[in-house]
């Protein structure tokens, strides 16, 4: 047998094999193929579940917005509308008005049916009715006429056009002519050179992920997000760190803090005051006692015996409420910085918390002169504040070096002008407030 006729004997068995590979393959694809589709026509068939769709008639619900409180003749009265809305109709209206025309979430639209969407004044009505009462989403679909998914939508773009419109303007660190105001308000309290009371405040997360409960829970505790501010007297959060974990207590914030960024960078405006015959060059916060002995924060006195210390601890321990009246008042306005926070997502709930701040600032300047019991324009820039002077002029540049950040650090942790200013404190307080020791 020739070569020739071996090849093609062989290309014949190859070509055999290959066909009856092929049949075989496709009998048995045919056969599970067809058992697949028996066992699946015998299960039950499952419908797909359709989308439900209410007709909420939302033309009504904004009809009954405009009539109830915005119309030229309300059915709820301006004291009624500040008590819901948390501020007064003027201020809610520049908002919305803001709102309606620089963010494009809240500009009125119309659908494919050329029905005209939810009002500017719906939706943040309704987000304002979340951050007020803390309730759920879904509470306010029965008046305003829109659902649970929508609400949370409103929320959060009103949180964030909140931040980025208002935030540099109501949540800024003091200019000099408010550090005039704050330096001459603390003087005529008793305490020269002190610009507000700093302290932390918890804010329960319900639903922080199980992986991270053992870090944001102090013990059997449930899980929170610490809140650090800075407030004045006329409630004022002058600055706000919020995010560390709730096992952390008030000193380990304090070292994440950027409270005192402004002083080590070089930011900050000089303030030089006296107090008891001596001159003093940095500002100092009221704090209680688990806070450093710096030159920058001053504690009352733990069980004052003679009457200086007892009139001292009285006076500071008084002064320094103005941070707690403040986390009060904001927990009051927004219950839902008091309520357990619902969110999942950390970075949410930060934007909350920080767009309250923002609302309960623009709410004080706005409401400032009705409550305060201090004259704020016999503070203003310009005039005799005693002995505090800001000086504003100062080269930033010169003090950017880290020369410069060293020894500001250095100064804020200074303890021995801790003490030394609290002993002329103390005295300060004794010669301006004695006599009312001494008709008790």
């Amino acid at each position: 047998m020739t070569s020739s006729s071996q090849s093609n004997s062989d290309d014949t068995r190859d070509d055999a094999f290959d066909d009856a590979f092929d049949d075989a393959f496709d009998q048995y694809f045919d056969q599970t193929f067809e058992r697949f589709t028996i066992a699946l026509q015998q299960q039950p068939s499952r419908q797909r579940r359709k989308r439900a769709y209410i007709e909420r008639n939302r033309e009504e619900g904004h009809r009954r917005l405009w009539n109830d409180y915005f119309s030229e003749t309300p059915t709820y009265q301006e004291d009624t509308f500040r008590r819901r809305f948390r501020m007064n109709k003027p201020l809610f209206m520049s908002i919305v008005d803001r709102f309606s025309n620089e963010v494009q979430y809240f500009r009125e639209k119309r659908d494919g049916l050329g029905r005209i969407s939810l009002s500017p004044l719906q939706k943040c009505t309704a987000a304002i009715r979340v951050l007020a009462y803390g309730s759920a989403g879904d509470m306010v679909d029965e008046y305003l006429r829109l659902g649970e998914a929508t609400t949370r939508l409103c929320v959060e773009n009103f949180v964030e056009g909140i931040i980025n419109m208002f935030g540099d303007e109501y949540l800024r660190r003091p200019t000099p002519a408010d550090l005039e105001r704050l330096l001459a308000v603390g003087e005529y309290r008793g305490f020269p050179g002190m610009i507000g009371s700093i302290d932390c405040m918890h804010w329960e997360w319900k639903n922080c992920p199980t992986a991270w409960k053992g870090q944001y829970s102090r013990g059997s505790d449930k899980p929170t997000i610490v809140l650090e501010a800075v407030a004045s007297y006329d409630l004022w959060i002058w600055h706000a760190f919020f995010g560390p974990p709730g096992t952390c207590n008030d000193i380990n914030v304090l070292d994440q803090s950027p409270v005192f960024d402004d002083i080590i960078q070089g930011y900050a405006p000089q303030v030089t005051f006296s107090v008891n015959g001596r001159q003093y060059h940095m500002a100092y916060y009221l704090t209680d006692g688990i806070y450093p002995k710096w030159a920058t924060f001053i504690q009352s006195i733990r069980l004052p015996q003679v009457p200086k210390a007892i009139l001292f601890a009285k006076k500071q321990e008084g002064v320094r409420k103005d941070v707690e009246r403040a986390f009060g008042v904001l927990q009051a306005r927004f219950a839902i910085v008091k309520n357990p926070a619902l969110f999942w997502d950390k970075d949410k709930i930060g934007k909350i918390m920080r767009a309250c701040i923002i609302l309960h600032n623009m709410i004080v300047e706005n409401e400032r002169s009705t409550y305060t019991q201090y004259n704020v324009e016999e503070f203003i820039e310009g005039e005799d504040n005693g002995s505090s002077h800001v000086d504003g002029n100062f080269d930033r540049d010169h003090r950017n070096g880290v020369a410069h950040r060293m020894v500001a650090e250095a100064r804020i942790r200074d303890q021995t002008t801790h003490q030394q200013l609290k002993h002329d404190l103390v005295e300060h307080i004794w010669r301006k407030f004695g006599h009312e020791y001494d008709n008790n």
